[in-house]
C-alpha cells in the first residue's frame, strides 16, 4: 500500500464509520434536545434534510476510498497540491487567438440539473461521485464529506482533527471553507430555530462530555483495526474500472 494513500485512507475510513453510526442512530438521537448540537451543523433540523446529507456524505466517503483503493491497486501513490500563490506582478496582455479559440472560450459552462446541489432533491450516483473525486484535489472532497457529516472540530479527538486539517490542506483543500459554511448553518439554524416556539437553545452551552453522549463517541475515537487500510489488505480487482487513468 503506498504510504500517502494509505494516510488518506485512514482518515477516510474513520469518516466513513462515523457517517454510518449517525446514519443508523440519527432518528432515535433526533427526539433528545441535545440533537440541536448536531443539527446546527446541517442548518436545519430536519431530519430528513440530515438523513439525506449522510446519505450522500456516506457515498462521497465510499467514492474516494474507491478511487484510493484503485490507484494503489496500480502501485500510483498520490502526490500533495501546492498552495496556489497570488501573482504580484501585473499580467502581460494575452496574445491573440484565432476566432475558433475566442468563441470556445464564450462558449457557457454545461449546465447542471436543478437543485444539483440538495441531497433531499438531487441524489448524485456513486458512479457520478467517484467521476467528480477523480478530477479535482481530493482535499475538496475531504471538505464536503465533513459538510455533509457534520465533521467539526469539537466533535473530533484532538489528534484524528489534526490528521484531518492536514489531510484537507496537503490535498488542495481548505479549511477556511469548512469553518465559513460551518459558521453560515450555524446562523442558518438560529434563524429556523426563532421560528419555532418553544426553541431550545441549551446546544449552544454544551461542554464536550455532553458532545460526546449526543454523538456517541468523538470522531477518532472508535478508529479500529476495521477502518485500517495498512491492516486491510486492499483488492485490486475490485477497483480497475473506478481508478484514475
Amino acid at each position: 500500500m503506498p504510504a500517502r494513500i494509505a494516510t488518506l485512507l485512514h482518515t477516510v475510513r474513520i469518516l466513513l464509520g462515523f457517517g454510518r453510526h449517525l446514519a443508523e442512530t440519527a432518528k432515535q438521537r433526533a427526539a433528545s434536545p441535545d440533537f440541536n448540537a448536531i443539527a446546527a451543523c446541517f442548518g436545519t433540523g430536519r431530519l430528513y434534510a440530515i438523513l439525506a446529507h449522510l446519505q450522500r456524505g456516506i457515498l462521497r466517503a465510499t467514492a474516494l476510498e474507491r478511487v484510493l483503493l484503485a490507484r494503489a491497486a496500480r502501485g500510483r501513490d498520490i502526490g500533495f497540491v501546492a498552495p496556489r500563490e497570488r501573482a504580484t506582478a501585473t499580467p502581460a496582455a494575452p496574445a491573440e487567438q484565432p476566432a475558433e479559440a475566442q468563441v470556445a472560450r464564450k462558449a457557457p459552462p454545461p449546465s447542471r440539473p436543478a437543485h444539483w446541489n440538495d441531497p433531499e432533491l438531487f441524489m448524485p450516483t456513486l458512479e457520478e461521485l467517484e467521476a467528480q473525486v477523480r478530477r479535482r484535489p481530493l482535499g475538496r472532497t475531504l471538505v464536503d464529506i465533513c459538510l455533509d457529516l457534520a465533521v467539526v472540530p469539537g466533535f473530533c479527538t484532538g489528534p484524528f482533527w489534526n490528521e484531518l486539517f492536514d489531510s484537507i490542506r496537503l490535498h488542495g483543500g481548505s479549511v477556511a471553507a469548512l469553518m465559513q459554511e460551518k459558521a453560515r448553518r450555524q446562523k442558518a439554524f438560529c434563524q429556523e430555530q426563532d421560528r419555532k416556539p418553544g426553541s431550545n437553545w441549551d446546544w449552544l452551552e454544551m461542554g464536550r462530555e455532553a458532545r460526546r453522549r449526543v454523538l456517541g463517541f468523538f470522531i477518532g475515537e472508535a478508529a479500529e483495526d476495521s477502518f485500517d487500510p495498512v491492516v486491510e489488505p486492499y483488492a485490486p480487482a475490485a477497483a480497475l474500472a473506478t481508478g484514475p487513468p
